[in-house]
């Protein structure tokens, strides 16, 4: 439930940024200034997300389900690891959610974006998820 708030929130977040980016283009989306455009969202989201995550560990739809997260000892993450989940959570969207589907079968149900970034993701009354 807290992914499916995300991408409302995600939603709103994109629409302001395109409102914003073409304003300035002045034209339509084609070609290379298409890429450019997905290329400014994904920059944008990442923004937003580490952002969040280095603010407190919690974006609003976390904050919402109670959720955190941690490094993996319990502090707060640094941003090599927020870069790191970004990127590799994006990869495993684009390789079917090959990631996400990984915590049905990781011992501790995290997401292998978090096993690789070395973060996880806490219920705040400090159960781990």
């Amino acid at each position: 439930m807290c992914m499916t708030y995300e991408c409302v929130v995600l939603f709103a977040i994109a629409f302001c940024a395109s409102i914003a980016f073409k304003g300035t283009i002045e034209g339509q989306l084609e070609g290379w200034i298409r890429n450019l455009y997905q290329t400014y969202l994904v920059l944008v989201f990442g923004l937003y997300f580490l952002w969040c995550w280095l603010r407190g560990g919690q974006t609003l739809p976390m904050k919402t389900w109670k959720l955190r997260l941690t490094s993996a000892d319990g502090g707060n993450i640094s941003a090599l690891q927020g870069v790191i989940r970004y990127v590799a959570a994006w990869l495993s969207l684009l390789c079917i959610g090959i990631g996400f589907l990984w915590a049905f079968f990781d011992r501790d149900r995290q997401f292998l974006h978090d096993r690789l970034a070395r973060t996880r993701v806490i219920q705040m009354g400090g159960d781990e998820l």
